[in-house]
């Protein structure tokens, strides 16, 4: 449900940013660092919120990738913390069977 809510969202916010854009069609001077031009509104509006995007997803990837490493390690450890658990307690038992 968390999934489809995303993409319905997803859905809403490109409409209204294409509403907008195409309701601003007019040309606008635009100044760049270190120079300036004339270009339609819709083509600015649209290509910042498409360097938006960019920006966010890879913000995004770079911490998706550190919590996909992060979770190969303390997966590894869960691994190695079983395997120690398992060879005590076997041991455990055989000295608890030595007593007897």
């Amino acid at each position: 449900m968390k999934g489809q809510s995303y993409v319905i969202l997803a859905i809403v916010f490109v409409i209204l940013i294409s509403v907008f854009a195409v309701l601003n069609v007019g040309a606008v001077e635009v100044n760049y660092l270190f120079w300036s031009g004339s270009s339609p509104l819709i083509f600015v509006i649209l290509f910042s919120v498409l360097l938006g995007c960019l920006l966010t997803t890879a913000v995004g990837s770079k911490k998706y990738i550190g919590l996909k490493r992060k979770n190969k390690q303390l997966e590894k450890q869960i691994e190695t913390l079983t395997i120690e658990l398992e060879s005590n307690t076997e041991s455990l038992n055989s000295e608890n069977e030595n007593e007897r």
